[in-house]
């Protein structure tokens, strides 16, 4: 954890974050651009998905059990109260993927007052269909009477998603393997809703309250970014290379350690 939170510490590294952001989402999205085919709605779900021609795909039926289950719970999760059946074929109106950094509200304590942040993590983001991303569902929210059946196609999508790369267990590994682990994320604006997310291997901390506020208010924002942790980047793994040394040592090579 860091001890030093000086002004010029602070500055030095969101300039490294930034740096860092860049780098690894130009990459993320190069591996995302490359394995997007293995994750078409249709490559799970088969003819269970709208549109297209006729796609035979071996346990579409227990993917779409799947999604209707987790379907029910989230359309009838507050503030959601939509119909819990899906009838397939399900319409999805996008299947190209795009990534938003994680956002989430945080109240930093501090004297005399305390302060609501919208705090973002750089080096983790939420991936969704294109155009279906949590800032459009946030904004949809807004309304929702008026915008009922397109927050109903937001949940479905994201679900869907989650089904695909729950499904799709080489593509997982691959990605960890690469330093990018999927996960999931429950937002505040979507309770009984998760949502894929992507991380780095590399983290970033949120200093102490007291920096935060005083950050904001230099800014005169009410919003705060994460900072690298750099102890991280020493931590860095490479899954196979140990797997193969220990394999190698099992059957008594001796490996100079490097």
């Amino acid at each position: 954890m860091m001890a030093d939170y000086s002004t010029q510490r602070m500055l030095t590294l969101r300039r490294i974050t930034r740096s860092m952001a860049d780098v690894l989402r130009q990459q993320l999205k190069e591996y995302l651009s490359t394995v997007s085919p293995l994750l078409r709605p249709k490559s799970v779900f088969g003819d269970y998905v709208q549109g297209g021609a006729k796609e035979l795909v071996r346990g579409a039926d227990v993917a779409f059990k799947e999604l209707q289950a987790l379907y029910e719970v989230a359309a009838s999760t507050k503030p959601f109260d939509f119909p819990r059946e899906l009838k397939p074929p399900i319409e999805i109106l996008s299947s190209a993927l795009e990534i938003t950094p994680l956002e989430y509200s945080y109240e930093a304590k501090g004297e005399p007052a305390s302060k609501v942040v919208s705090v973002s993590s750089p080096f983790k983001w939420i991936l969704s269909y294109s155009g279906f991303t949590p800032v459009k569902f946030a904004e949809l929210l807004v309304d929702q009477g008026k915008y009922s059946d397109e927050i109903q196609s937001f949940i479905l999508h994201a679900l869907v998603l989650n089904v695909v790369i729950s499904r799709q267990q080489g593509v997982a590994r691959m990605f960890e393997a690469l330093h990018f682990p999927f996960g999931s994320e429950k937002l505040s604006i979507s309770p009984g809703l998760t949502w894929t997310c992507i991380s780095s291997c590399v983290s970033t901390l949120r200093p102490t309250d007291d920096v935060i506020i005083e950050s904001t208010e230099v800014s005169g924002t009410d919003a705060f970014e994460e900072v690298v942790n750099l102890d991280d980047l020493g931590r860095i793994r490479e899954p196979l290379k140990e797997q193969l040394v220990n394999l190698a040592r099992a059957q008594g090579a001796e490996l100079q350690a490097k």
